[in-house]
């Protein structure tokens, strides 16, 4: 009885092992865990933010994580104990990185949201119109491919001066062109079902036809797209902020924390690593979602 016991114990916890398992591979949990603690910090930043930003203590300068207990102990002039340390001036760093996740998510929605507009209707319009006007569009997002986007940043921040808005147009100027090329090869597939020449038929017009009959076609590619942009966004608004062509100073962003503590890597390391590891962790979780709605919404990816 012992031994039958024991071993019902041990295909009872297989069993459970095989279902969480399972439930790993099927739906993608780690990666909206972070994604929702991403949100909620993003959203409530200023409620959960031990400390100021933009306030700086030059007393307690490169002040390392709580961690180092004995260095405190040895700098009894430091105001405060710092949970993940502070940067240069003086500054919170885990205040900095809630305020940064806040300031990186609204620029890059913002910029999705227009980009996918924009190319999602420009890749309608091109798929099924064709012609001349799809023509014009294809060689315009060829165009636009061709041009060095980082080169082109810096001479628009340089001229026209690095803030939130001229942040939020360039990264919505480099998020459309995906859309344009995925959702045109599409159309052009949707547009040739008997759905759509029914329409046409019945007299529907060009605009009712994209918008009620080809358009609910493309949503799935739609937010897949979007999905995976993401990630690459926020890595370009990052590396946009490390080059100095992004949010000025003092609003906090996570590339610009990385570029305030590349010269003291060797003693304040924790001044770019931390933001470098919200970074990571950021774009892996949205690009491993990204890949989990492809694989879910495209049969012909779906993982058996």
């Amino acid at each position: 009885m012992a031994e039958a016991s024991q071993e019902l114990a041990i295909t009872r916890g297989g069993n459970a092992l095989s279902r969480v398992w399972g439930a790993f591979r099927r739906w993608p949990i780690i990666s909206i865990a972070l994604i929702a603690v991403l949100t909620f910090v993003a959203v409530f930043a200023p409620l959960i933010s031990p400390q100021s930003p933009i306030e700086s203590q030059l007393r307690d300068r490169n002040a390392p994580p709580f961690w180092y207990g004995q260095w405190y102990e040895e700098n009894p002039k430091v105001t405060r104990t710092y949970v993940l340390g502070a940067d240069p001036i003086g500054r919170d760093v885990l205040s900095r990185l809630i305020h940064g996740a806040r300031i990186s998510m609204m620029v890059v929605i913002v910029a999705m949201v227009s980009g996918t507009v924009v190319g999602t209707a420009l890749g309608l319009v091109a798929g099924y119109v064709g012609g001349l006007t799809d023509e014009i569009i294809t060689r315009l997002v060829d165009i636009w491919l061709g041009l060095p986007f980082i080169l082109l940043a810096l001479i628009v921040a340089i001229t026209i001066g690095a803030g939130l808005l001229t942040m939020m147009g360039l990264l919505a100027a480099t998020s459309w062109t995906p859309f344009v090329r995925n959702i045109r090869g599409e159309v052009l597939t949707l547009r040739e079902r008997d759905y759509v020449s029914l329409a046409k038929v019945a007299g529907a017009s060009p605009i009712r036809i994209l918008i009620r009959h080809i358009l609910p076609g493309v949503t799935n590619t739609v937010l897949v797209i979007a999905t995976l942009r993401i990630g690459q966004l926020i890595l370009t608004e990052s590396f946009l902020s490390f080059l100095g062509a992004g949010i000025p100073a003092p609003t906090p962003t996570w590339g610009a924390m990385i570029a305030d503590g590349r010269e003291y890597l060797r003693d304040a390391w924790w001044v770019s690593v931390f933001a470098g590891i919200a970074i990571g962790l950021t774009v892996l979780a949205l690009n491993f979602f990204g890949d989990w709605m492809r694989d879910t919404f495209d049969p012909r990816l779906r993982q058996v």
